[in-house]
C-alpha cells in the first residue's frame, strides 16, 4: 500500500468515528456566514463582531482541552480558537476527529489572543465535509507549477495569491461587459461549431457531426459572425467568447483562449482606439486601484493617450528595415538573414509577421497603438486613404506583447472577396494559416454592410498583465497540458 493510500486509510477510520458520534461526514446547508476578510475588516475597523464562517482548515496547533485552527475560505484566513469548555465535551470530540483539509463551520466572538493575532473564538463548531486525500507536503504556498496546473483545485487552497488572480479575473470580465454595456454595445453569442471557419490567420481544430455527415471547425475568431449583424442593423455589438486555434503552447499561447470583439457601425479606427485606452485604464484602476501597471518587473502608465507608431517607422526604428516595396523574395530574404525559419507557401503577410514578432514587438514595452499595416497582412481591413499599399489596422501593445488587433472594417464585398480569393490560394498552396473564402459571409456585405471600427482583445493576455500574472497558464483555470 502506497503511502498515500495509508494517508486515505487513516482518514476513512476518521470519518467512521464521524458517523459513530452521529455526524454527516458530508453535511448539509450552513447559511449565513460571514466572509473572512469581512470579518477581519470589522473587526480592525473597531466593530464588536461576532461572526458565522465556513472554510477549510489548513493548520491545526496545541492539543488537549483547546486548539487553535487556520480556517481559509475565498476571502482569506483566520484563526480560530476551540476550547472544549466553549463548544462542550461531544463538540470537541467531532473536532478531535478532523483533519488538514476538512470543511469546518464554527460561530463566535472575535478578539485578539495575547500575542496579538486577531482570533475568532468558536462558540459552536459544525462539520460540513470530510476530505479524504491529504493536502500535498508543503502545501503552504504549492510552488509546483505542473502540479498546480493539473490540479488547479489544490493551487487554490494553498494559494491565496492564485485565488485573488482569479478573483481579478473575475472582475475584469465583468468590467469589460459594464464598459461596453454603457456604451450602447449588445452582447451577443455566435457559433462555436462553424461550417467555415474565418476571422483570424490560424489553423483550426477540426470536428464531425455525423448528423449532417459533415466536418465543422471549433471558432478561431468570431468576426465574420458579427459583421453579419452589423448588416442586419444590430448596430453594437460584442462578444466575449471562447475561441480554438491549433497552435503552439507557450507563456503567451493557449489553444482554448477568451477573446473580446465589438463591432461598432458607422465607426472607425479611431473609436477602437479610444475603447482601448478607456477600458485598459478603467479596468487597471478598478483592479489595482492605479493606472500604474507593474509586469515582468516593468511599471508603464496606461492612462490615455498612449502614442501612435506606423508599422513602417517602427520597423525602421528597430529593426533598421526599410518595409516598402520588399516583395516576397525580399521578405524571404530578410528572414534567411536573421535566421528566421519559414515555410515556402508562406505569403508576404505571413512573413512580415514572421520578421516583426522577432525584431520590433519586444521593444514595444509603453502602450502603443501600431498602425499602418501593409494590406497582405491584413485581408478584412479597410484600405488607408492616403496609401492604397496600406489598411487601416492597429494594434495595441502593452510590455512587448500584442494584446489586440482593430481595423476600420472593409464593408466593399467586390474587394472583399478579391482579397479572400488570393488568400484561399495561399490556403490550397499549403499556408494553413491563410483564410479561406466564406461565401455566405460575402453575401452578406453585398446586403450592404455600414462603415464600422472593430476590435478583438485578448481577454487572457490582458488579466496578465493587470493581475502581474508570468504566464496564460496562470489566469486560465484549466490550461491545456501535455499527458503525464
Amino acid at each position: 500500500m502506497s503511502e498515500a493510500d495509508t494517508y486515505r486509510q487513516e482518514r476513512i477510520k476518521k470519518l467512521e468515528r464521524l458517523q459513530a458520534l452521529g455526524v454527516d461526514p458530508f453535511g448539509a446547508r450552513y447559511a449565513d456566514t460571514n466572509p473572512v476578510r469581512g470579518i477581519r475588516e470589522r473587526f480592525e475597523a473597531g466593530e464588536a463582531v461576532s461572526a458565522k464562517a465556513a472554510g477549510r482548515i489548513l493548520r491545526i496547533r496545541g492539543h488537549g482541552k483547546a486548539s487553535f485552527f487556520d480556517l481559509s475560505d475565498r476571502t482569506g484566513s483566520i484563526q480560530v480558537y476551540i476550547r472544549k469548555d466553549s463548544v462542550g465535551a461531544e463538540t470537541y470530540e467531532v473536532f478531535k476527529a478532523t483533519d488538514l483539509g476538512d470543511v469546518v463551520g464554527v460561530e463566535g466572538k472575535v478578539d485578539r489572543t495575547r500575542t496579538g493575532e486577531v482570533t475568532l473564538f468558536a462558540e459552536t463548531f459544525t462539520f460540513l465535509t470530510k476530505s479524504l486525500r491529504p493536502l500535498p507536503e508543503k502545501f503552504h504556498g504549492l510552488k509546483d507549477t505542473e502540479l498546480r496546473y493539473r490540479k488547479r483545485h489544490l493551487d487554490l487552497i494553498a494559494n491565496e495569491a492564485s485565488r485573488e488572480v482569479f478573483l481579478k479575473r473575475a472582475r475584469i470580465i465583468s468590467g469589460i461587459r459594464r464598459f461596453l454595456d454603457e456604451r450602447g454595445f449588445v452582447e451577443v453569442e455566435t457559433p462555436v461549431l462553424q461550417p467555415i471557419y474565418g476571422g483570424a490567420a490560424a489553423r483550426p481544430f477540426v470536428t464531425r457531426h455525423h448528423t449532417l455527415d459533415r466536418d465543422l471547425y471549433l471558432r478561431i475568431a468570431d468576426e465574420l459572425y458579427l459583421k453579419r449583424l452589423l448588416v442586419g442593423g444590430l448596430e453594437r455589438v460584442f462578444e466575449l467568447s471562447k475561441n480554438f486555434r491549433n497552435e503552439g503552447i507557450d507563456r503567451f499561447h493557449n489553444p482554448e483562449f477568451t477573446f473580446m470583439e465589438c463591432y461598432q457601425a458607422f465607426g472607425d479606427l479611431s473609436d477602437m482606439m479610444d475603447i482601448v485606452e478607456g477600458m485598459v485604464h478603467r479596468l487597471a484602476l478598478d483592479v489595482n486601484g492605479t493606472a500604474e501597471v507593474t509586469f515582468a518587473g516593468r511599471t508603464v502608465d496606461v492612462t490615455p493617450p498612449w502614442k501612435r507608431l506606423s508599422m513602417r517607422d517602427a520597423f525602421r526604428a528597430f529593426a533598421g528595415i526599410e518595409l516598402q516595396g520588399k516583395g516576397l523574395a525580399d521578405l524571404r530574404g530578410v528572414c534567411d538573414e536573421l535566421e528566421i525559419a519559414y515555410e515556402a507557401c508562406m505569403g508576404p503577410g505571413n512573413l512580415i509577421d514572421q520578421i516583426f514578432s522577432r525584431t520590433v514587438e519586444p521593444h514595444l514595452v509603453d502602450p502603443v497603438f501600431l498602425v499602418d499595416y501593409p494590406v497582405e497582412t491584413t485581408p478584412l481591413a479597410r484600405r488607408h486613404p492616403e496609401d492604397p499599399a496600406l489598411v487601416q489596422r492597429f494594434e495595441p501593445f502593452l510590455f512587448g506583447t500584442e494584446i489586440g488587433n482593430a481595423f476600420t472594417e472593409l464593408n466593399d464585398p467586390l474587394e472583399q472577396r478579391r482579397r479572400l480569393e488570393e488568400q484561399s490560394r495561399l490556403h490550397e498552396a499549403g499556408d494553413e494559416e491563410a483564410h479561406v473564402l466564406d461565401e455566405d459571409f460575402v453575401e452578406a456585405l453585398e446586403q450592404g454592410m455600414p462603415p464600422a471600427g472593430g476590435l478583438g482583445i485578448g481577454v487572457d493576455r490582458l488579466v496578465m498583465m493587470l493581475t502581474g500574472a508570468e504566464s496564460i497558464r496562470d489566469v486560465i483555470l484549466f490550461p491545456q497540458m501535455r499527458d503525464e
